[in-house]
C-alpha cells in the first residue's frame, strides 16, 4: 500500500472505498472474461469458427493483462481482493460471458463476445469519469484498458457485420496500451 498515493486520491475528493469497489468489480469481470473466453474459443469450430479463434485469444490474453494491472492499483490504494475466488467471481461488474444455448453457433458466440466487450467499455468509461482530473494514475490505467476493450469490441462487431472496425489483429506484443502498467 502506498500511503501517500492514498492520501493524494483522498485529497482530490475521491471516495477511496467507491474507487476500490469499482476497481475490484472490474478486475473480477476481467478474470471472469479470461476464463469464459477460453470456453467460448474452444467452441468456435469449423472454418468460420477457426477464423475467429485468434482474435478471441488476443482479447483473452489482454483481459488477463487488464486483471493483473488492476490488481496492482487495487493494492497500491490499500485494497485487496477477496480471499475466496467465488466471492470475487460473484462481484464482477459485468455478466459472465457464458456459452450460448447453441454452443457451437459462431454468430451467437460473437454476440456474447461483443456484449462482454461493451459492458467492459462502460465500466472503464465510468472509472475514467470517476477519476478524471483527480486520480491521474487510475485514470490513465482505466483509459488504457478502455482503448483495448474498444478495439476488442470493434473486432467482434465487425465479424457480426456491423461495419468495418478499422482495427487490426495485434502484431507482436499484446496489450499495447496497458503493457506499461505491467512492468
Amino acid at each position: 500500500m502506498a500511503k501517500y498515493a492514498i492520501q493524494i486520491v483522498k485529497d482530490a475528493g475521491i471516495d477511496i472505498d467507491e474507487l476500490l469497489k469499482l476497481l475490484i468489480t472490474n478486475a473480477a469481470s476481467e478474470l471472469s472474461t479470461y476464463y469464459h473466453y477460453f470456453i467460448l474459443r474452444a467452441n468456435l469450430i469449423g472454418v468460420e469458427g477457426e477464423s475467429i479463434k485468434p482474435i478471441v485469444e488476443a482479447a483473452r490474453i489482454e483481459d488477463r493483462n487488464h486483471y493483473e494491472a488492476l490488481i496492482s492499483r487495487i493494492y497500491e490504494l490499500g485494497g485487496k481482493l477477496p480471499d475466496n475466488l467465488v466471492d470475487l467471481y460473484q462481484n464482477a461488474s459485468c455478466p459472465h460471458a457464458n456459452l450460448p444455448k447453441e454452443e457451437s453457433n459462431h454468430i451467437e458466440i460473437l454476440k456474447v463476445l461483443v456484449n462482454a466487450e461493451r459492458c467492459a467499455m462502460a465500466g472503464y468509461n465510468k472509472l475514467c469519469n470517476f477519476t478524471m482530473g483527480k486520480d491521474h494514475r487510475t485514470y490513465e490505467l482505466s483509459l488504457a484498458i478502455l482503448h483495448e476493450e474498444t478495439e476488442h469490441e470493434s473486432w467482434f462487431s465487425e465479424f457480426l457485420g456491423e461495419g468495418p472496425s478499422g482495427h487490426f489483429l495485434r502484431q507482436g506484443e499484446s496489450s499495447p496500451f496497458v503493457s506499461k502498467f505491467l512492468r
